[in-house]
């Protein structure tokens, strides 16, 4: 492509519009792409269809009625090879606009997008984490102990007494508001324990006392925050019919239970592996909560400003996730978000968040690299591409290639994870 000329002018926001001239040759080029392109949906007077020559088709039609066609072949070239000669770096998709397009003269269009934002880094060095202990306590091995004696509990069917808390139930229910049933509204055999918050406010604790196959009217209030907006905030009643009691009976902690529920012989050993887990677990979780907590702030004592385009594109790239998260699990991403008892308006107000978030740990982690000399090595690339075989099981040789053609995005991410070992490695744990 011939040389195109920019002209850059820095808007609020942290936006720019970038004005691009091309010269009128590509304009031609992409006037003749533009022809050979529709041609197949003209016709005229003494030529079949598609045959039409472009000078007759431009006498009849008008060469306006290729200048559209020609400018979407044009730009997306043209400003790429436009900021190529440009500092400033791109952080949104562009949005385009014919500024002026004659044939046989310069085109000129604009293209406006966020710019990635400067960073005024604060203190970054020395700042605090919470004190954090990487042993593990004889309450949490027993804690752990527990679990698995719950997780391995029996049920077993009580017919002699009424519901108490703790109670794993077995009812049938039929919900009405103003005595008229409501979709979702009823079950069968739904099996509810007493006190575990799995059904609205204020319905289990109403069970209680009541007899096997005994009747009872439940009479609550849904939220007003409730997920299903119809019911927000409404009286409705529940016919329930208690089928079931049932309570929990756990098995003996001993060598006998240790067998049954793990490869190992004794309950000492066993003791020992939960031990060994909770340990690898609360190291895990500490270097993450000390990471959090250091990042977090890093962007406090950091000034920069976010162009909206910018969070847009990682809701974008967030919302993805999302979706493919959701088909791993064989659901779509409806179902999925009602599982996760969200709204799609709570799910965005989320995933807008999230992004910010992002976007200020990236940006900071980014100057901190820069402030410090950080960089990625051949060895470092190394090591992300055997990371990226594990995560993605592709083969050595398409994952090579892959990350060759986005070799500066991979160095990117290996200074931020380079930078963020480097600012928890200089915190300072609280006191």
């Amino acid at each position: 492509m011939d040389k195109v000329s920019l002209q850059v002018e820095k808007r609020e926001n942290g936006m720019a519009l970038f004005t691009v001239t091309v010269p009128a040759q590509e304009l031609e080029v992409a006037m003749e792409k533009a022809y050979q392109k529709l041609r197949g949906r003209l016709s005229a007077p003494g030529f079949r269809k598609g045959k039409i020559p472009r000078p007759v088709a431009e006498k009849l039609y008008g060469k306006e009625f290729f200048y559209e066609e020609a400018a979407n072949i044009l730009i997306p070239d043209a400003f790429a090879e436009a900021i190529k000669e440009c500092d400033e770096v791109i952080v949104s998709a562009p949005s385009y606009e014919i500024v002026y397009i004659e044939d046989g003269e310069p085109f000129v269009f604009s293209a406006e997008a966020a710019l990635k934002p400067e960073v005024k880094l604060g203190k970054y060095k020395g700042v605090s984490i919470p004190k954090l202990s990487d042993t593990v306590t004889k309450e949490e091995i027993e804690e752990a102990l527990l679990k698995e004696q719950e997780k391995n509990a029996r049920h077993v069917a009580v017919s002699d007494r009424a519901v108490m808390d703790g109670d794993m139930t077995v009812i049938d229910f039929l919900g009405t508001i103003d005595d008229v049933p409501f979709e979702g509204g009823s079950g069968e055999d739904v099996s509810l324990t007493i006190g575990s918050g799995s059904f609205i406010p204020g319905f289990e604790e109403q069970l209680i006392g009541t007899l096997v196959d005994g009747e009872k009217d439940v009479k609550v209030t849904f939220p007003d925050d409730y997920n299903a907006k119809e019911l927000a905030g409404k009286e409705a009643v529940f016919k329930c019919v208690v089928k079931e009691i049932k309570i929990k009976e756990l098995p003996e902690l001993d060598d006998e239970f240790a067998a049954e529920v793990s490869e190992f012989e004794t309950l000492s050993e066993f003791r020992e592996d939960l031990e060994e887990q909770l340990l690898e677990k609360k190291i895990e979780n500490n270097k993450e909560t000390r990471g959090n907590s250091a990042i977090e702030a890093v962007i406090a004592n950091a000034e920069m400003e976010i162009p909206p385009p910018m969070i847009t594109e990682f809701v974008r790239e967030i919302v993805e996730e999302f979706s493919e998260q959701a088909k791993s699990y064989g659901i779509t991403p409806h179902v999925y978000l009602q599982i996760l008892g969200m709204t799609e308006e709570m799910y965005f107000e989320h995933a807008e968040k999230q992004a910010e978030m992002r976007i200020r740990a990236s940006l900071a982690l980014e100057a901190v690299a820069l402030a410090e000399g950080i960089t990625a090595d051949e060895e470092d690339v190394e090591e992300e591409l055997k990371d990226y075989l594990t995560e993605s099981r592709s083969d050595t040789e398409s994952a090579r290639e892959y990350m060759e053609e986005r070799r500066d995005e991979f160095e990117r991410r290996i200074r931020i994870k380079k930078a963020m070992k480097f600012v928890v490695a200089n915190a300072k744990e609280k006191k």
